[in-house]
């Protein structure tokens, strides 16, 4: 009705921002963090041509995906066999991503976000590792498990929390 007040917070936290000198940027995403991952992603596929970006997106989900995952026609080296299911749009807007859940859906990989990102960092060779850059947005178990993945590559980190960590 026209009469009815409803209340509105945000916009809240702070912005994330990816650097040219680490191209390699690995989004991360889990359950509520799906959304937020992907409004990122589509800001670095909106970018000019020229630009530096090449994303990873991985995402995680205990419940089915809000879309009907396929499997990628991407390559991404170092992503366990088998790992085959994307997101369409990415994989349209040709950004690598590949799907991770507990759920045992097909072509997923078999476990938490972090555990297949953890297995891609770890194939990486040291200049590889030297261009990435990790943004992930989720629940807080996933963050502080992100965190952890970072400093154990040595790798700067962003998080979509109440207010963003670095590490």
């Amino acid at each position: 009705m026209a009469s009815d007040a409803i209340r509105l917070l945000g916009p809240g936290g702070h912005p994330v921002w990816v650097h040219a000198n680490r191209p390699r940027v690995l989004l991360m995403g889990e359950g509520p963090g799906i959304g937020p991952t992907l409004y990122l992603a589509e800001q670095l596929h909106s970018q000019p041509a020229d630009a530096c970006w090449q994303p990873v997106v991985l995402l995680g989900s205990e419940t089915p995906f809000p879309f009907r995952p396929r499997p990628s026609v991407i390559v991404v080296p170092g992503i366990p066999t088998g790992v085959i299911a994307c997101m369409p749009l990415l994989e349209e807007w040709g950004t690598a991503s590949r799907l991770a859940s507990p759920s045992d859906f097909p072509g997923c990989f078999e476990g938490p976000v972090t555990e297949l990102a953890d297995a891609w960092l770890g194939s990486l060779t040291g200049t590889q590792l030297a261009q990435v850059e990790m943004v992930s947005c989720g629940p807080a178990p996933m963050l502080e498990a992100s965190v952890s993945l970072a400093q154990r590559f040595g790798l700067p980190c962003q998080v979509s929390r109440d207010n963003a960590l670095t590490a």
